[in-house]
């Protein structure tokens, strides 16, 4: 009898700690799928800002076609990448890009007068913080959630269940280090 409850109790502790451990890759998975979400949110709003950004320029920079095209096209990748890693990379182009934009944007002085040209740059340049700290942010729930599938016991959990690990979302090392410099002179 002693042995049956004994028996029983272990069977019952171990289901406790494997329901836990099934609820927590699960809620750090739900953690990590929202917190792309809103780097999602941030990066199709950068994207629109890009487009209104290059509207501006336009009117002011005719003659800067390979600039503006070069925008464009880096906006077009950016929005059709799929996954953190891809977005990151395509993401890194689109920040060099906007840099060479910005430099072209100097040498136009009405340009950097126009009222348009310069609310654009503000707002880009709080995208830009906000996707900083929702990327440092996700980036640390991808960690938890990764060394949570790969560390003794849950990766036991987690590979009965199917949980694998998330990809960390990396803007390009050289577009990093050089961020896109939005000047409100």
């Amino acid at each position: 009898m002693t042995g049956t409850i004994a028996g029983v109790a272990a069977v019952a502790g171990l289901s406790i700690c494997l329901a836990w451990l099934y609820n927590r890759l699960v809620r750090l998975r739900n953690l990590a799928r929202s917190s792309w979400s809103d780097i999602d949110v941030l990066l199709k709003k950068r994207h629109d800002l890009v487009g209104n950004l290059v509207e501006t320029v336009k009117g002011y920079a005719a003659y800067e076609k390979d600039t503006l095209l070069g925008v464009t096209e880096a906006r077009a990748r950016a929005m059709r990448a799929e996954g953190p890693g891809r977005r990151g990379e395509d993401e890194g182009v689109l920040g060099e890009k906007l840099s060479s934009l910005f430099a072209v944007a100097e040498g136009y002085p009405d340009l950097k007068a126009n009222a348009s040209f310069l609310e654009l740059q503000k707002q880009l340049a709080e995208i830009e913080n906000g996707i900083e700290y929702a990327r440092r942010y996700y980036n640390a729930v991808v960690r938890d959630y990764n060394t949570a599938t790969e560390t003794f016991p849950s990766n036991m959990v987690a590979s009965g269940f199917g949980f694998g690990g998330a990809e960390f979302f990396q803007l390009d090392a050289a577009a990093e280090r050089e961020r896109t410099n939005v000047r409100l002179s």
